[in-house]
């Protein structure tokens, strides 16, 4: 695509648009990540940049999420003692992003089921949602995430700060309710937070506040490199790089979906990995690709990566002049703007159509919500996929062995012109294989077909059709000329070529059947059959 004067105006478009929406949005996860306002903007700039520059999705944003929010509020609270811990967290991360992109695995979060991904943002969603809700009323965040702030309930419904709760439910109101016609010169977000903050200073100003936000460039963030605190690092770091690289390559898809191009995953997680980093040695939240920046940068014009360095250049800006703006913010704003996107991130629209979702992508579905906000984020993803992956393989179980045809050959073709066709009655079985086997069919192949090899004198195997197969389903088929042999049942292996006729021979499956017995058609396997039956 060549670069004009249009191209231009549409990424300054998007840039300022992207600004604007990331503000507020920024501050709020960098509360709710537990490391401060000045940290989710430090992240979003940092991210915001060098995943523009290096990454490999034109038009993406990147800067602070809900999940690496979230993410990032468990290690702060759990495996980190102080900030130098944290940021060690993060830099650890980046720089495992940035080795997942440099040996190329990117390509494979594109096959994540989809029911995984739903139960994890809809947990995600409902994490935020339910943290929230103690902010929304004027009470501190909980230890202990979402059952924490359960627990918490009790304690604060006799407590609650109606201020707080006035100025939480205009903004959440604002926020929801922004006339759509409004939305190009203001968006709603930025909205909300005006309205929530304006409320506070003119007339409820007894509600907590962001307090004091330092402002200027951000002091070097040296890591603890002692070895105790690099080995305690690096469990959630990994948390952080698999989050950061599934929620960044999602937004990919979404940004190609919009503008038909195809980004570069590992490209992508090179950059991410660089700006997450970065991000970490000036003090900043970690970040992933932001939907909801992204798809306003594309609306708004933004097509290259100029509107996504644009952008962190204005926030920059804004920060080195913005900390006496920001000191009046009420948390109780955050908390509606939060709870806004909470409701958003939560996947609706698989929700709703949950009555006619098959019945095993919507225990996936249910089981990696469940875990992630009752549990943690990445057992939700881990055990999500093993229960995905079940799932799948009762559904190939099914394709598969619909593919196998287990006849007795007693066809004219074989017995034609025959005298004795009735004493050779039933005595050969052909068994075709079509199609595709793995680990999914293979305990019930075997159980199949070993009853009708058992009930003939002859076993044709025929592999004229078979296009796949796996080592599981390979040592299935020995396992069947094991059972033809103890039955004294003689084998004949037909049309065995291409992929299959290596992986059998690698694992040296068929040194048991005599060489006169490969044969490459259906009449030379008749012809042996009766060569075998009448010896």
């Amino acid at each position: 695509m060549s670069y004009n004067l249009q191209t231009l105006r549409g990424d300054i478009f998007g840039g300022v648009t992207a600004a604007v929406v990331g503000l507020p949005v920024a501050l709020a996860f960098g509360v709710a990540s537990g490391l401060g306002p000045i940290a989710g903007l430090y992240g979003a700039i940092a991210v915001g940049f060098f995943a523009a520059v290096f990454g490999g999705t034109k038009s993406q944003i990147s800067g602070p999420t809900g999940p690496m929010a979230v993410a990032m509020a468990v290690v702060v609270a759990t495996h980190a003692d102080n900030l130098a811990q944290a940021f060690t967290i993060v830099i650890m991360a980046g720089l495992i992003q940035l080795l997942l992109g440099a040996i190329r695995v990117g390509r494979f979060i594109a096959y994540t089921p989809y029911s995984v991904i739903s139960g994890f943002m809809s947990g995600v969603g409902v994490i935020i949602i339910l943290v929230q809700t103690l902010p929304f009323v004027g009470a501190p965040v909980a230890e202990g995430g979402p059952v924490g702030t359960v627990r918490a309930w009790l304690d604060v419904r006799h407590d609650i700060d109606y201020s707080a709760l006035a100025i939480a439910a205009v903004t959440l109101a604002v926020g929801v309710a922004w006339p759509g016609r409004l939305r190009k010169y203001l968006p709603p977000t930025l909205a909300a937070l005006l309205a929530g903050t304006l409320l506070s200073v003119l007339w409820l100003s007894d509600t907590p506040l962001i307090g004091e936000v330092p402002t200027g460039l951000p002091d070097l963030q040296l890591p603890d490199v002692s070895f105790g605190a690099l080995a305690a690092a690096v469990q959630p770091a990994l948390i952080i790089a698999l989050l950061g690289s599934i929620d960044s390559l999602l937004t990919s898809l979404v940004a190609d979906s919009m503008t038909r191009t195809r980004h570069n995953p590992n490209r992508e997680l090179i950059g991410q990995g660089i700006g997450n980093m970065a991000a970490g040695f000036i003090g900043g939240m970690p970040g992933a690709g932001a939907t909801l920046g992204t798809v306003v940068n594309l609306r708004a014009g933004g097509r290259t990566p100029v509107s996504g360095v644009l952008r962190a250049a204005i926030l920059l800006a804004l920060v080195l002049g913005l900390g006496r703006f920001v000191e009046a913010i009420p948390h109780a704003a955050l908390a509606g703007i939060l709870m806004k996107v909470g409701w958003d991130i939560i996947d609706w629209r698989f929700i709703t159509r949950i009555h006619r979702v098959q019945r095993e992508h919507l225990l996936v579905m249910v089981i990696t919500m469940g875990l992630t906000v009752f549990l943690d984020l990445v057992t939700a993803v881990a055990i999500g996929l093993i229960a995905a992956g079940m799932a799948s393989a009762r559904q190939f179980e099914r394709l598969e062995m619909d593919s196998v045809v287990s006849t007795p050959l007693l066809d004219q073709s074989f017995l034609a012109g025959s005298d004795d066709a009735d004493s050779f009655a039933a005595r050969v079985g052909l068994v075709s294989l079509r199609g595709s086997f793995s680990v999914a069919s293979a305990n019930k192949l075997i159980n199949t077909i070993s009853v009708d090899i058992r009930d003939h004198e002859v076993v044709i195997l025929d592999f004229s059709d078979t296009v796949y197969m796996d080592d599981s389903a390979a040592l299935v088929v020995e396992q069947m000329i094991d059972t033809a042999i103890a039955e004294d049942t003689k084998c004949i292996v037909l049309g065995l070529g291409g992929r299959p006729a290596i992986t059998l021979q690698a694992l040296n499956v068929l040194r048991r059947v005599p060489a006169d017995r490969f044969v490459a058609t259906l009449d030379d396997a008749q012809a042996t059959a009766r060569r075998l039956l009448e010896d």
